[in-house]
């Protein structure tokens, strides 16, 4: 395969922001996009300057020129998207969280394997340079033994019932939109924890609003996570070892700063290309598609079903 076709699937700020970045990576580009609506694809093509429109995700699964479909519809359509195009064959990069529903998330790891079509969670964030180099120095030992994590990631959304955020219907809820970023970065640094706790408010609609997650595992480790939307939070991760921290910043889901502590000695780390985690999942998507393997070394969906079931414990103990 001399380039990867996309097929983009969702006519949205993340839609349009990564079919951009298909467009600046080379071997790939954008085949087509998709919507229920025929005109947002159409005007989306227009904006990318590439691609052809369909008026349904069926057709973007169908077009001869789409090797691989990104998922970018509200967490409640990813389902429906993602059984067309593994079905279909064609490769599948599906935004965060793959599912709203652990079983769905089971279920479609299943089939991935069944179908033998490559399948990978849009984590875009296990893909930034900085949060493979904390991992690296995470289970390279030179923090020492690992015992604290903390991170967050909050902003105040506008409250809509009705809106994608808000309505448990949408995936809505602080944990699905925020807290799989928290929670998969403590699975990423620290393993699947023995113990999850809880505590937070619920909306009116009865999604959560803001929760804590208290996080420990058997070696006495524990991670305290944070996610609102009702509050800005510093965003940032600080892991601490017994020889060492290191803390990501200003955003650690998408950081552009790595600070290292060992033995009093203090380094820094940056980047400037706050989409270089979307270029790497693009890139990864495409050397395994190449290669002719079905899930990534990175991130399996063996992952994403473990970080769904502390999300789902999670949400059982808030009552979301």
């Amino acid at each position: 395969m001399t380039a990867l076709g996309w097929g983009v699937a969702g006519t949205g700020r993340i839609a349009r922001e990564v079919g951009a970045v298909i467009g600046r990576v080379p071997g790939m580009h954008v085949a087509a996009v998709g919507s229920r609506e025929l005109a947002r694809a159409a005007e989306v093509v227009a904006e990318l300057g590439t691609g052809s429109a369909h008026g349904s995700y069926e057709g973007v699964v169908a077009d001869p020129a789409v090797d691989a479909v990104y998922v970018a519809t509200p967490h409640s359509g990813h389902v429906e998207v993602v059984e067309l195009a593994l079905r279909a064959g064609k490769a599948v990069l599906c935004e965060k969280p793959l599912t709203h529903r652990l079983e769905q998330t089971e279920r479609l790891a299943a089939l991935a394997r069944q179908t033998g079509t490559f399948l990978m969670e849009g984590m875009w964030m296990r893909f930034n340079p900085l949060v493979r180099r904390l991992h690296a120095l995470a289970h390279g030992g030179e923090l020492g033994e690992l015992r604290s994590l903390r991170a967050g990631f909050g902003f105040p959304a506008p409250y809509d019932p009705a809106g994608r955020l808000w309505d448990p219907t949408l995936g809505g809820g602080a944990l699905l939109d925020l807290g799989v970023y928290t929670v998969d970065l403590a699975r990423l640094l620290l393993g699947d924890p023995s113990r999850v706790a809880a505590t937070g408010s619920l909306a009116a609609t009865g999604v959560d609003a803001e929760s804590t997650l208290a996080l420990t595992w058997p070696s006495g480790a524990r991670a305290l996570l944070d996610q609102s939307l009702l509050a800005r939070l510093p965003g940032t991760a600080l892991l601490v070892g017994t020889r060492g921290w290191a803390e990501l910043g200003p955003a650690s889901h998408a950081p552009l700063l790595l600070r290292v502590q060992t033995d009093g000695e203090v380094r820094e780390e940056r980047i400037e290309d706050r989409q270089a985690g979307f270029v790497g999942e693009l890139e990864e998507v495409a050397r395994c598609v190449a290669a002719g393997r079905t899930t990534s070394d990175v991130l399996p969906p063996s992952e994403s079903v473990a970080t769904m079931r502390v999300l789902a414990e999670a949400r059982g103990r808030l009552g979301s």
